[in-house]
């Protein structure tokens, strides 16, 4: 795999093999993507068999402007246009009726599709120089945590694909809120990420937040986001989710501790802790740029189990609590 760095002539030959049909990495403000033309069927397939992805686990796609989606939906509500003039370009995507530009293997078999404009730089220009628009799920494995460095893109996918753009680190750390639009005034959030239910409540009237996203799917349910219906961002450890305060979480910890037992914890939690540990964050925003980075590093030290004191559920902590619920299969212990 061919690591290109951040100039004209790397964006060139990274546009070259995008609208030839190939798979690149691809820096994100969220997270790394595996970029691909969305309305070219062969390379979509490209990317599911890189990733391992189910077929049914719709792909969002990514333009320059939200304008360009007048091109592949069928139409755009009032109050999707008003949230991308507040949160494009930017990490949110909106589900909206899909037209026959979009192929159904793009979309995962569904009518909808996802619609995101990212604000990363090197992400922007690119979609600019193909004039195409780009699928770019994250550049990992289907199921193991999300990639947010090159590095992390060229453990899971050398050999697979020809080339990743390095564009550093990620800003934000987790995938883009996902949303769809129930009418005019009422939004519902298939994904929870950056831009949380506040941010979005001052656009709309009404925000919902999907059961899904804290309970999965319902048997036979289809999946209308990414990371709605599988099993996700799991490392090969076993991990826990414990709803509980530091006190509780430590004793339970130490009734089942043993080898190959990690934990992840708040940084203010560290003092005095006594067993073995790594830290992902003071705060939300901290705990959504770190933990995908920790699961992955928990795997590096050959951890069995990890036991995790789980994050907030109110704004960015909606999101990782999201995350750390479908790595843990959504088996919470609360003490």
């Amino acid at each position: 795999m061919e690591t290109l760095l951040l100039d004209e002539n790397q964006l060139d030959i990274a546009v070259k093999l995008i609208t030839s049909g190939e798979v690149v990495g691809i820096p994100t403000e969220t997270v790394y993507g595996l970029g691909a033309d969305a309305s070219n069927e062969n390379a979509v397939r490209k990317i599911f068999q890189a990733k391992g992805r189910p077929a049914d686990n719709p792909l969002i796609v990514h333009l320059a402007d939200f304008s360009e989606a007048e091109k592949y939906t069928r139409y755009i509500p009032e109050i999707a246009r008003k949230l991308a003039e507040k949160f494009m370009p930017g990490a949110l995507t909106i589900v909206l009726p899909k037209n026959e530009k979009i192929p159904l293997v793009t979309s995962g078999g569904l009518d909808t599709v996802g619609i995101r404009v990212p604000a990363h730089p090197v992400m922007h220009r690119l979609i600019e120089l193909t004039g195409r628009p780009v699928s770019a799920p994250s550049a990992n494995k289907s199921g193991y945590p999300s990639p947010t460095t090159a590095q992390h893109v060229m453990r899971d996918m050398d050999g697979i694909i020809p080339a990743v753009i390095d564009g550093g680190e990620c800003q934000y750390g987790v995938e883009s809120t996902v949303i769809s639009v129930e009418n005019e005034d009422t939004v519902r959030i298939l994904r929870p990420g950056c831009i949380t239910p506040e941010m979005l409540g001052t656009v709309s009237g009404n925000v919902i937040v999907d059961k899904a996203v804290l309970e999965g799917l319902e048997t036979g349910e289809k999946a209308s986001s990414p990371g709605m219906k599988y099993k996700h961002y799991s490392p090969s450890a076993d991990i826990v989710m414990i709803e509980s305060d530091l006190e509780k979480f430590t004793e339970y910890v130490g009734e089942n501790y043993g080898e190959g037992i990690y934990c992840l914890i708040f940084d203010g939690d560290r003092e005095n802790f006594p067993y073995r540990y790594m830290t992902y964050g003071k705060d939300s925003q901290e705990q959504a740029q770190q933990i995908f980075r920790r699961l992955r590093e928990l795997d590096d030290c050959h951890a069995v189990r990890v036991y995790v004191r789980s994050p907030e559920k109110s704004g960015v902590g909606l999101a990782v609590y999201n995350r750390l619920i479908r790595s843990a299969g959504f088996e919470v212990i609360r003490l």
